[in-house]
């Protein structure tokens, strides 16, 4: 377990190469012992992250799920 760190939250793009890097991310981290989870859908499909508002990225990282 890397000090002092309990949980990675990936933010990658709502796509498919998103979705397939998340879960790429996903199965190198778990053995270490760190929770990882994904923001919300809150974002548009096909959106980038970098153009969404300080509520619709509040509202992603507060209802985060597991990978």
């Amino acid at each position: 377990r890397l000090d002092g760190v309990s949980e990675v939250i990936v933010a990658t793009n709502p796509d498919v190469e998103g979705d397939a890097t998340a879960l790429y991310l996903s199965r190198l981290i778990k053995p270490l012992n760190i929770v990882v989870t994904r923001i919300a859908r809150g974002l548009p499909s096909g959106s980038e992250i970098e153009y969404a508002d300080e509520v619709t990225l509040s509202r992603a990282l507060q209802e985060r799920k597991p990978i």
